[in-house]
Order: structure tokens, then sequence, then C-alpha cells
């Protein structure tokens, strides 16, 4: 990485890391899966929204005016797949039975379906779409496409950040928190992403 390429980076870094930091659908998907699975099953939920901000921040940051335009142009689409996503979730949520311990390891077929699942999720965000390509069109200016490698790194690192530094948070407090507090924690999580995906839909009727 070039000395000019550097400050790009931070830049980046910073955007990746508060972007992520709001608690959202994703959020709630971590600390739940988190509480119930592991830090591992956490970290694998946030890589998928973190590789979703990478992708989406190398669109803005390229400049792939056509490609930009379809996403664009297809973003009611989007928006309902992202609705139904989220209410499958939801669903998922409120029936999983409470884990007595999380010991057990994830297998790598649960892990990947929880990266996936919410790369999917934040790709069909029609918010993360706008915002991404808006951020990192301005940040790229004039930049050659060179800076674009820094920028990416940058965003995913920072977003990556956040989402390990929340799985380990509650993993560390999990054990604080008994089987009546994480059963409203279940349940409340379950509304509340349904709650998101209606509040999506409704975007859409007043758009």
């Amino acid at each position: 990485m070039t000395s000019s390429a550097i400050p790009l980076f931070a830049e980046a870094l910073w955007v990746g890391f508060s972007i992520a930091a709001p608690v959202g659908p994703i959020g709630l998907l971590t600390i739940q899966r988190t509480l119930e699975r592991g830090v591992r099953a956490g970290l694998a939920t946030g890589l998928g929204a973190a590789t979703a901000d990478a992708l989406y921040g190398a669109l803005g940051a390229l400049g792939t005016r056509l490609l930009i335009d379809a996403l664009v142009g297809a973003r009611v689409p989007l928006a309902l797949l992202g609705g139904l996503v989220l209410l499958w979730m939801a669903w998922r949520v409120a029936r999983q039975p409470l884990a007595r311990q999380v010991a057990v390891t994830p297998a790598s077929g649960d892990l990947l379906g929880y990266f996936g699942g919410t790369l999917v999720l934040t790709l069909s965000n029609p918010v993360t779409i706008l915002s991404f390509i808006a951020i990192f069109g301005a940040m790229a200016g004039g930049a050659r496409t060179v800076a674009v490698l820094p920028m990416v790194t940058g965003v995913w690192l920072g977003s990556a950040l956040w989402w390990l530094l929340l799985a380990a948070l509650v993993a560390r407090w999990r054990s604080r928190i008994d089987d009546a507090w994480r059963l409203r924690i279940q349940r409340g999580s379950a509304l509340l992403l349904a709650g998101f995906a209606l509040w999506q839909w409704w975007g859409l009727v007043r758009a």
C-alpha cells in the first residue's frame, strides 16, 4: 500500500465501522446467534454483511454506471426480497428452542448459512445500495482505479471489526443472562426483525 493510499484506507475503515455500528436487523441476528451458538456463529453472521458492504463499496468506487443504474432501478424487487428474508429469519428466531450451552462448535455448513443469509439480506437492502454508492463515489472522486483496493479493504475490515467486537461482548456477558431473559431477547428480536421487514415494505408504499 502506497503512502498516498493510507489516508484513503483509514477513511474507509472508519466508514465501514460507522455504518455497521448502528443496531439493525444484522445486529439483532448477530446478538441472537452469539447467545445461542457462540462467537463463531455471531461473527459469521456479521461477516456476511461486511462482505456485502465491501461489494457495494467497490461498485461505488469503480463507478460502474450501468450496473449501478440497474441496481437502483431494481430497488423495489430487492426491497421486497429483503423483506421476505427478514420475515423468514424472524420466524426462524421465534421458533428456535433455547440452547442450554454453546460448547458445541457450529458445523461449517451452519456457519456458511449464517454468512450467506446476511450477505443476501444486506445486498437486498436499498438503503445499503444507495448509501455505499454515494459515499464511495464521493470518496473515490478523481482517484485512479488502483485506489479502489485500499478503499474496499478498509470498509470490509472496519465492518468486520465491529461485528467481532459485538460478538465478543455478547459472548462475554452470555453466562450472566438467565433463560428467562434469553427468551425475552429471542422473542423481542423476532418481533423487531418482522418490524424491520414491514418498515422496508412501507417505504416502498410511500415512495
